[in-house]
């Protein structure tokens, strides 16, 4: 297998992930009523933009993530493992409160370290 083969491969790997993302995403859209998705909104726009103020360079880091070879689909496969797992461990729970938890984790992460 050519370096190019592993690359393009990678890639297909990278944009599958990516149609992956949007069918879950449309799913969890598709599965809620607009008054509570609009309150969901403002609450993961709040965390969102604190964990932005933190950690400024994020955006960019997933726009490289999408251009390396098979970084994509391995950050993506982790993340659906991860989100499976919490699933798992918590009946009853949705989506947004697994993006609730991720982000809370991620901010708290950010600020020990600093």
């Amino acid at each position: 297998m050519s370096y190019s083969e592993i690359f393009i491969l990678g890639w297909n790997l990278n944009a599958l992930m990516f149609v992956l993302n949007l069918v879950i995403a449309f799913g969890t859209v598709r599965t809620n009523d607009p008054l509570s998705l609009h309150k969901e909104t403002e609450v993961l726009k709040e965390l969102k933009d604190e964990i932005d103020e933190l950690y400024p360079q994020r955006r960019y880091d997933v726009y490289i993530t999408y251009l390396l070879p098979f970084t994509a689909f391995f950050r993506t496969s982790f993340r659906l493992f991860e989100m499976t797992m919490f699933f798992k461990a918590n009946d009853g729970t949705k989506m947004f409160d697994f993006m609730v938890y991720k982000y809370e984790k991620d901010i708290a992460r950010v600020k020990n370290n600093s």
